[in-house]
């Protein structure tokens, strides 16, 4: 197989995304200059593993090195634009389950469990959640997926009637010395209604909790809770309650679980209060092949940003409590704001599992028209999946780009780094699109995604309700 169209790949995302040269401000400070040239013959296939991640402590914090799971191993071209593609796919039902459960969970509808129906109680399809991490549970090495919209953490468990396929051991509780099923009138089984939006389901044995969590595609995950020692870089949690899931069912992207970093009281947050201080952050590299950070704990000095953490108030929200809602008071497109009166009306998540950032519907438009007045001159394309302000510039050698920036309550703002203010449909640059999307309806929630906080440390300190943002270039 050749390497020139893959290597051309990698290497057209690297030059879109390095800091020596590839870009920059101009003079007026509102547009960024992205270079399509220097394309070589020189990158190897990536071949990188995604477990046995590092990890590191400094100064009472624990840095777990995050890694995005598509690029895992080696593929072709061809293999690259399927994997980002369906990415969008994915997203596009993460993003609709997600409006569902919450029109549910505002309604008040509660569904009961049963023994033989898995009902759809969650917004998340799993394979469309891109960053994992390392830890190490009952003395096993375990790759989790990160995910700020979701609250138990859970692994594939043996002896499993239905496990899809992973790279790592199956977790085994017979042979964890520490291992302990939850019991059925625990606190932690009355705590997965707020978790997950199921309650517990008790059978003949009182000493299980069992526990369904369904996703929006149909994938699912079932088992019963357990607790066992869990440890995270060099910081041991004694007792951490989790699923462990007997049967799994879905395209998990190979990663042996989830890590809840939500707000209810299974959250991995919330069983860490008394090390971490209900605090934690995360910072994505713009490329995505390199490694970030998550870091648990609020020590600042543990950072590498570049300009100071600037804090918002989360917004609180009773019935969805295990969300991160802020209030979004306004946008600018190339330092021109965006005029519309949805601003500040109702607050906007922020979440680490959807990839793109999704708008109410006018605001959206409003966005969409400034960008297209300022982006003029470059041919329009047909639009992909939830994109549809696209552009083919495969024949060009530089662009320039208008800057975004987001504002929130108390003059907060986070400008989109360069690198997510467009998407590469196609590798080779024939379809490019503005990394923005509408929602289907103008009551529905905004979401602010993943692809838009590269190069951002993004602080959730729970304690004093606020998330912070602050420029840094995202390495572990």
């Amino acid at each position: 197989m050749s390497l020139w169209p893959y290597s051309t790949f990698l290497l057209l995302s690297l030059l879109l995304t390095s800091s020596n040269g590839a870009f920059g401000n101009n003079t007026a400070n509102d547009e960024l200059i992205l270079q399509l040239k220097r394309l070589q013959r020189t990158q190897q296939g990536n071949s990188q593993s995604c477990y046995s991640q590092n990890s590191r402590s400094e100064n009472g914090a624990v840095i777990l090195e995050m890694k995005h799971k598509d690029y895992c191993s080696g593929s072709s071209t061809g293999d690259m634009n399927r994997k980002i593609q369906k990415r969008l796919l994915a997203d596009d039902i993460r993003v609709r389950s997600i409006q569902a459960n919450i029109k549910r969970i505002i309604s008040g509808k509660v569904e009961a469990l049963s023994q033989t129906q898995i009902p759809i109680t969650s917004g998340v399809k799993l394979h469309s959640l891109n960053y994992i991490v390392t830890v190490t549970l009952g003395g096993r090495n375990m790759t989790v997926i990160v995910d700020t919209g979701s609250d138990l953490t859970w692994v594939q468990c043996q002896p499993c009637r239905l496990c899809y396929n992973q790279p790592e051991p199956l977790f085994n509780p017979s042979v964890s010395p520490n291992y302990q099923s939850v019991a059925c009138n625990s606190a932690a089984c009355r705590s997965l209604q707020s978790a997950t939006g199921n309650s517990g389901l008790c059978g003949n044995d009182l000493k299980k909790c069992n526990y369904v969590v369904s996703y929006g595609d149909g994938s699912y995950t079932k088992g019963e809770l357990g607790q066992d020692h869990l440890v995270l870089g060099s910081t041991s949690v004694n007792n951490f309650v989790f699923g462990c899931g007997r049967n799994n069912k879905g395209l998990f992207g190979l990663a042996s679980g989830l890590m809840g970093l939500g707000k209810s009281n299974l959250s991995l947050i919330s069983q860490t209060f008394g090390i971490f201080g209900d605090v934690f952050s995360y910072c994505l590299p713009s490329v995505e092949a390199k490694s970030g950070s998550l870091v648990l704990g609020g020590d600042t000095s543990t950072f590498k940003n570049s300009t100071p953490i600037s804090y918002t108030k989360m917004v609180p929200n009773p019935q969805l409590f295990s969300f991160y809602f802020l209030n979004l008071t306004g946008t600018s497109i190339g330092g021109v704001a965006i005029q519309d009166s949805a601003f500040g009306k109702s607050g906007i998540i922020i979440d680490s599992g959807t990839v793109i950032t999704r708008l109410p519907p006018a605001i959206y438009k409003a966005v969409k028209a400034e960008f297209l007045k300022q982006f003029s001159g470059y041919p329009l394309t047909q639009g992909f999946s939830i994109l549809d302000t696209c552009f083919n510039l495969s024949a060009y050698e530089e662009v320039n780009i208008p800057t975004i920036k987001m504002q929130f309550e108390g003059a907060v703002e986070m400008e989109v780094d360069v690198t997510g203010v467009l998407y590469f449909v196609k590798s080779d640059a024939s379809q490019v699109c503005l990394a923005l999307a509408s929602l289907q309806y103008e009551d529905e929630i905004g979401i602010i995604g993943n692809y838009q906080q590269k190069n951002t440390r993004v602080i959730y300190d729970i304690k004093q309700s606020r998330v912070g943002f602050a420029k840094e270039t995202c390495n572990f």
